[in-house]
């Protein structure tokens, strides 16, 4: 590209977006690459501080900035089916990347470090790990400079074809799922369940479907069995209510250890929701949500479920992981998933 006065423009091709900007008010573009070079522009483009211009003149063995933003796009997403992913036009340089389903975020963290350490480009990504829903942006990349050296995208090209998709969405999976409150208080009709209405709403957000509810009192036999009659029904997922704190009469832990399969965990540290237990019975989640899942807007099961809702097989290793980031701020208004819990 070369340089030239703004008042020698006229009939010149621009070469990049030019971006207006009003404070509080307006961020974006003003004139479009491969814009023609109008007479009536030239006092719009001096009143954006433009007395010089930008245009074509690249020179062999360059990109410009808006073909390597699409190739670094495509490289990221490696096959943008797979990856459940869809791709923006070109705006001031910059594509970005949106979910094309709802499911769980995945961003290969270290693959990022490594194109990002590739100076002049930059790819920004949302945290991995977090439930996202059609149409949402999860990552944006660019060149810093208009034009870019090829070989820095071929680095690029290369990197992400030997490692896999850097960015990607882990649809949910449409689960049936059987809930178990326990609670003699609930199952002698002393006091309504809220806890069901809750899990029915959190769990079709995440593409599922409550396949039915079972009340039943504190005996570990009774929760046993109803766990147990929904395993053979074929339940995907089972969610325990109630039941787990360390009181005596509080028996869902040992309900679910009684079963078998392998506990994962019962504790994380995470706050809300310290109380949360993880086991498979015969490869099937079964987890034991405390009481802060019936209030808090954002809780242990938004970190979790999800995981599992999208496939994955959550460890003890990625429970503990959740120390940092753990803690929920209690901000006046609630704005998870935008906000710093569980990342």
């Amino acid at each position: 590209m070369k340089v030239i006065d703004v008042a020698d423009a006229v009939g010149s091709v621009l070469c990049h977006d030019i971006t207006r900007i009003i404070p509080g008010e307006f961020k974006g573009r003003a004139f479009r690459r491969g814009h023609v070079v109008r007479p009536e522009d030239i006092p719009t483009l001096l009143n954006l501080g433009k007395e010089h211009l930008y245009v074509y003149d690249l020179a062999e063995g360059y990109v410009h900035e808006d073909d390597a933003a699409h190739r670094m796009a495509l490289a990221l997403a490696q096959d943008t089916d797979a990856s459940n992913l869809t791709l923006t036009a070109p705006c001031e340089g910059r594509i970005n990347l949106v979910a094309a389903c709802d499911g769980l975020l995945q961003v290969d963290v270290d693959g990022l470090f490594d194109i990002n350490s590739e100076e002049q480009l930059v790819v920004a990504t949302a945290h991995t790990g977090q439930a996202v829903q059609t149409g949402r942006m999860v990552a944006g990349c660019r060149v810093v400079p208009l034009a870019v050296r090829r070989e820095k995208l071929e680095r690029m090209e290369a990197l992400c074809a030997a490692r896999g998709a850097t960015v990607s969405v882990l649809p949910f999976r449409p689960l049936k799922v059987g809930v178990v409150t326990t609670g003699s208080e609930v199952y002698h009709g002393r006091i309504k369940d809220k806890f069901g209405p809750i899990l029915k709403r959190k769990f079709s957000a995440l593409n599922c479907t409550v396949m039915g509810q079972t009340i039943v009192s504190d005996d570990k036999a009774m929760a046993v069995s109803a766990i147990r009659a929904f395993l053979d029904q074929g339940a995907e997922m089972v969610a325990v209510t109630g039941g787990m704190s360390v009181d005596p009469d509080d028996q869902t832990p040992a309900a679910i250890r009684a079963l078998g399969g392998e506990i994962v965990t019962y504790g994380a540290p995470t706050f809300p929701g310290a109380m949360f237990m993880l086991a498979y019975v015969e490869g099937v989640p079964v987890v034991g949500l405390p009481g802060c899942v019936m209030y808090a807007q954002a809780s242990v099961f938004d970190l979790v479920t999800p995981r599992l809702v999208a496939g994955l097989h959550v460890t003890r290793k990625d429970i503990v992981a959740m120390g940092h980031g753990g803690l929920c701020m209690n901000c006046p208004e609630c704005r998870h998933p935008v906000c710093p819990f569980g990342k």
